[in-house]
């Protein structure tokens, strides 16, 4: 799951930690050999275009769709540096969203008075997750699947209830 739950540990430590990410299919190794596999395979039909003029005219597409897919797979990295921090104490309980793009965004509420809801039945995203709190509704795990968004608001709805 690419959720973990926390024991922090310390004096001012919250007594439950939640850390989500999106997942990663394609780690940072695996980019090196993908690129490589990519640019080889790209490179076999130019072998037999060798010394006539037609490689000129072939070889800026095939490096074009390199690059394309290199800086495709870049931004994806980008886009999956987003953390989401959900800290839980007795009196309080913030959500702290790390977007490498938007930046950061941050939520606080009570935790006695924080509903969490999961609207199973939405048209476009299934299983949706919400913490209503503080006149202020946040989603949670928005790049999570449904299944995870199901489990995580069960793991929620335990950690808030051994709050109480």
């Amino acid at each position: 799951m690419p959720y973990e739950w926390i024991t922090p540990t310390g004096p001012d430590a919250p007594t439950a930690e939640l850390h989500l990410w999106p997942y990663r299919s394609l780690l940072r190794r695996d980019f090196v050999v993908f690129i490589s596999a990519t640019a080889l395979l790209i490179v076999v039909p130019l072998l037999a275009v060798i010394g006539s003029p037609v490689l000129w005219g072939l070889l800026p597409f095939f490096m074009i769709a390199v690059w394309g897919i290199w800086y495709a797979l870049q931004r994806s990295y980008k886009d999956g540096e987003i953390l989401e921090e959900l800290c839980i104490w007795p009196d309080r309980m913030t959500l702290i969203h790390t977007d490498p793009r938007k930046g950061v965004q941050t939520w606080e509420a009570n935790p006695y008075w924080v509903h969490v809801k999961i609207d199973r039945k939405n048209e476009r995203i299934v299983n949706y997750l919400t913490l209503k709190g503080a006149d202020r509704e946040v989603e949670l795990g928005r790049f999570l699947s449904e299944d995870e968004r199901a489990a995580l608001y069960d793991d929620l709805t335990k950690a808030l209830r051994n709050l109480s």
